[in-house]
């Protein structure tokens, strides 16, 4: 978006946001204060209103505390006092309906609060039902907006639904033609929350905007490609759904094939949101499959936390977690090789890692690119390291290159050097969050950053090879202490083909192989 624009230019039209599980950890977290860093940087003008959804009862004051309360806790803009009067003429946009969303009534009593809103605010029937709610309940919620007449306004209507979308396959084809019913493709927004942040959407710029990029992102020029999104919590209080998920559902199917998407994606012929996404689906349909359980086992690798130790902390293993079998064979830690095989990348493996309770809170890029020759020139005296380009999208924002340079006051040695851009600590805390921008983005029609349905089916018919495969063995997992970084199998999984894991962000420096400097 460029900048320079005028004000006016990046306001949205006017609409009627209805957040469904309006009291529940997302909206406290994620979407109230998305909503308000909108309002504060002028994206959102007068003529909007919130409409809070849940079985809870709750008054409209009540819901008004309960809503600057979680800006006070998790904006990156403060709010004032509850009296400040920018505050209440912010607040007075927002109403709240304790609602049963398997009762139509409700929903009619909705439609005409709905339509005094839009009086109220003079917005024109523009209408976006956020349903942060169980995939399982999105279609009955989405006949009742139909039958409750909440989609007969004069303005545009967009369903903008979370992860995870389905179990499998087959429960998320089931899942959008119960969706479909009501609503057209092109008005449904999927939601996966890392498709919104900065350094993810940097990505397409550093491939397509450098000329000393382009030219070399292909097989002929990369080794191999690493994306690693480590997690330092366990599973908290979401034990009873992650154990029937587990790493790969809950992270593989969407945030780690999306990010790989984006780095391995062709160059659309237009910039319009189609022609991106097209891009995207042609490197999901080019995933080599594991047609055998014995390539799953070859290429993935499944662990599980056991207790461990963190700066002195004891951390219970993952089968003593709340809500979690005691038995459980759920996947707390995935890694797998994967190759696109089409011209570009035909050969270049592409590791992926992800799981809970690893060393480091981090999700980061790292593209290897091959080594010099070492029987020429330089390479026959010394050792050059190959250079990285690192993304680094969370929680330090960033890009990191490393070359081989003369090391300063000597006659020949030769040491890698790095080039460190900190995006993070240029913009600092006020770095918008995802989910402002995807909000953002849906309520202006923009789609780019929305998974489309062919994304998500082929996203799931990959990963259903590797469910399968382990349902077979449901008691082939390996183990690894909490704050480590996974099972040594993940180690084996480059070592196999010569490579390694890059230390990342944040890790231990004693295992940084280059020098940092700034």
């Amino acid at each position: 978006m460029n900048t320079n624009q005028p004000l006016e230019s990046l306001k949205t039209s006017g609409a009627v946001f209805f957040i469904f599980g309006a009291t529940g950890d997302l909206a406290r977290r994620k979407l109230f204060p998305a909503i308000y860093s909108l309002y504060r940087e002028g994206k959102l003008a007068q003529d909007f209103a919130v409409v809070g959804l849940a079985r809870r009862p709750r008054t409209r004051e009540e819901f008004r505390l309960d809503v600057h309360t979680s800006i006070q806790e998790f904006c990156r803009y403060s709010s004032d006092s509850i009296e400040d009067e920018e505050w209440l003429t912010f607040a007075e946009h927002f109403e709240y309906q304790s609602l049963d969303i398997n009762n139509v009534d409700g929903f009619r009593e909705l439609c005409v609060l709905t339509e005094e809103l839009e009086t109220k605010f003079n917005i024109p029937g523009n209408r976006m039902f956020y349903l942060a709610l169980a995939p399982e309940l999105f279609g009955s919620v989405s006949y009742n907006l139909k039958e409750g007449g909440l989609l007969e306004s004069a303005g545009w209507h967009r369903l903008v639904i979370e992860k995870p979308f389905g179990y499998d396959l087959a429960s998320a084809e089931k899942l959008n033609e119960q969706i479909r019913e009501v609503f057209r493709e092109e008005e449904i927004y999927r939601i996966d929350h890392y498709l919104g942040k900065e350094m993810v959407q940097n990505i397409e710029v550093i491939r397509f905007g450098n000329a000393f990029f382009e030219p070399l992102w292909n097989n002929k020029h990369i080794a191999n490609i690493q994306i690693t999104l480590g997690e330092t919590v366990g599973v908290e209080d979401r034990g009873g759904y992650y154990d029937s998920a587990g790493a790969l559902r809950d992270m593989g199917q969407n945030h780690m094939l999306q990010m790989l998407t984006m780095i391995a994606m062709e160059p659309p012929s237009r910039l319009l949101p189609e022609d991106i996404r097209d891009e995207k689906v042609k490197v999901l349909r080019s995933l080599r499959p594991y047609a055998t359980s014995d390539d799953v086992k070859n290429n993935v690798v499944r662990g599980q936390y056991t207790a461990g130790e963190v700066r002195g902390t004891e951390l219970p293993g993952y089968r003593q977690e709340e809500k979690v079998d005691p038995n459980s064979n759920t996947e707390t830690y995935f890694a797998a090789r994967v190759f696109v095989d089409n011209f570009r990348w035909a050969g270049v493996p592409f590791y992926i890692r992800t799981g809970k309770r690893l060393p480091v809170k981090t999700t980061e890029v790292v593209v290897e690119f091959k080594s010099m020759p070492t029987n020429v020139y330089l390479g026959q005296k010394h050792k050059l390291e190959p250079n990285l380009l690192v993304i680094r999208v969370n929680p330090m924002e960033g890009i990191y290159i490393k070359i081989n340079a003369k090391k300063p006051g000597t006659d020949s040695q030769i040491e890698p050097l790095a080039m460190d851009f900190c995006q993070s600590c240029m913009i600092g805390i006020n770095s918008p969050e995802a989910y402002e921008r995807l909000i953002h983005d849906a309520t202006k029609g923009d789609s780019t950053y929305f998974t489309r349905w062919d994304e998500v089916a082929t996203a799931w018919s990959f990963v259903d090879r590797i469910a399968a495969a382990w349902a077979e063995n449901s008691g082939d997992i390996e183990t690894y202490p909490a704050g480590s970084w996974g099972p040594k199998a993940t180690e084996d999984l480059l070592a196999k083909d010569g490579y390694f894991w890059w230390p990342v962000n944040g890790q231990d420096e004693d295992n940084v192989v280059w020098i940092k400097n700034h």
